[in-house]
């Protein structure tokens, strides 16, 4: 049971950080984030790297809805977008946690 809730607790924390950088890149730049990088710096480029580490769940759950809505994917699509972007959202959430608990 503990498992289970440090799992819960890890992908809150990796969604949570998700929707922070998402939503910082939106107001930032006034578009939503993607996996598209039409950077034409190098800084340019590495930010949007850097924001995608984290905002990745997100851009693969936006995307996955609006091909469920637009283009009546079949809910097995849907599904298993959401399976890895949780897994993303877990693995970014260790990444999180780590660098904070070090801290």
């Amino acid at each position: 049971m503990l498992t289970l809730t440090i799992f819960a607790l890890t992908v809150a924390t990796g969604i949570v950080a998700s929707g922070l950088t998402g939503s910082f890149y939106r107001l930032i730049t006034n578009k939503p984030p993607s996996f598209s990088m039409p950077a034409e710096t190098t800084l340019g480029l590495l930010a949007a790297i850097f924001m995608l580490i984290f905002a990745g769940p997100l851009v693969i759950l936006r995307n996955a809805l609006r091909a469920q809505v637009f283009e009546n994917r079949p809910p097995a699509w849907l599904f298993l977008s959401a399976m890895i972007s949780l897994g993303w959202a877990f693995l970014s959430g260790i990444l999180l946690l780590s660098i904070l608990l070090t801290l």
